[in-house]
């Protein structure tokens, strides 16, 4: 048999560190361990101050860090990564969090359903729970009429084998993700006015609006030590606030007009009781945080239709 001179595609590995060095190493000694024979790792550090950077140079000399030296947030901070990414000519970046476990195959799972199809912009797999091996966080993302993004498909569920079909999705979740040279190329990264949170949902809307496919696989899975599928976990004031913040700019610039207009009576509709069920409970803070939420998006859809009004056009990247 004759040997294959099929050039193999080069993938620059992302992850991104802040305060994280353990969960990170580990991140790190996982990928080395991939079966995929072209491949270059970078860390990019978040200005972390518990001495990371030190531990990663150290243990891993010839390892790419990239410090920004100061936390940008999840946003602009892998973008630091996707711009070395691209500049580095990689066929396709693999983003994935600092807190999982990748499986050997995965990589060469992911590039294998990308090469199938130019218009593939995004792949990913099966994402479960680190301590629970069999237990999934999610295997893509519902649509939702009202938020546009729904819930975590198979969240919670053991993996039996029922989410075992290559599948396109409208949205799906950033944990681990290939990107397609071409698709950063032609939409750029993640918009950093979201710096936690809805980045990768208006990633997603971003990238089909321009005529990519998003596609899931079965056959690529990484293990997660986050909160991602966990509906039952309490919210964190932090995290009220970043999420409320942070969804309204997302439909409103990417919702129908009918879509936002339904979304915006909802939200104020339940906003005295939300805010009023809070402070039943004692739970100011989060009541703070919630109605800070709210605001800061409204605030920021405010400004981005007056520069509408003023100039014909969203200003899109626009700071919140």
């Amino acid at each position: 048999m004759c040997a294959s001179n099929e050039k193999i595609p080069k993938v620059v590995i992302i992850t991104l560190n802040w305060n994280g060095g353990n969960d990170t190493i580990e991140c790190v000694e996982s990928l080395k361990r991939l079966n995929y024979p072209n491949y270059h790792i970078v860390v990019v550090d978040n200005g972390s101050t518990d001495g990371s950077v030190s531990a990663f140079k150290a243990q891993y000399p010839n390892l790419t860090i990239i410090e920004n030296g100061c936390n940008l947030g999840y946003a602009a901070g892998f973008n630091a990564g996707l711009k070395y990414a691209y500049e580095q000519g990689a066929d396709y970046f693999l983003i994935l969090n600092n807190d999982t476990i990748i499986d050997p195959d995965a990589l060469t799972e992911l590039v294998k359903v990308a090469k199938q199809d130019e218009k593939i912009g995004f792949v990913s797999g099966k994402v479960y729970w680190y301590n629970r091996r069999d237990v999934l966080q999610t295997a893509g993302r519902e649509n939702d009429p009202l938020t546009l993004v729904g819930r975590h498909v198979g969240s919670g569920e053991i993996d039996r084998g029922q989410y075992d079909k290559i599948q396109d999705y409208n949205f799906i979740d950033d944990i681990f993700l290939l990107v397609r040279h071409h698709v950063y190329e032609t939409v750029g990264g993640y918009d950093p006015i979201f710096f936690l949170y809805y980045e990768e949902t208006d990633w997603c809307a971003r990238v089909r609006r321009a005529g990519f496919r998003i596609v899931y696989t079965p056959l690529a899975k990484i293990w997660h030590k986050g909160i991602i599928g966990n509906e039952n976990l309490p919210l964190t004031p932090k995290r009220i606030f970043y999420l409320q913040r942070h969804e309204i700019p997302f439909i409103w610039r990417n919702a129908s007009r009918e879509q936002w207009d339904a979304y915006l009576r909802h939200l104020l509709l339940r906003l005295p009781y939300i805010l009023l069920r809070y402070a039943k409970h004692g739970r100011f803070r989060t009541m703070l945080a919630y109605f800070k939420g709210v605001s800061y998006g409204m605030v920021w859809v405010w400004r981005q239709s007056r520069v509408k009004r003023l100039t014909g056009g969203p200003n899109k990247r626009q700071r919140l």
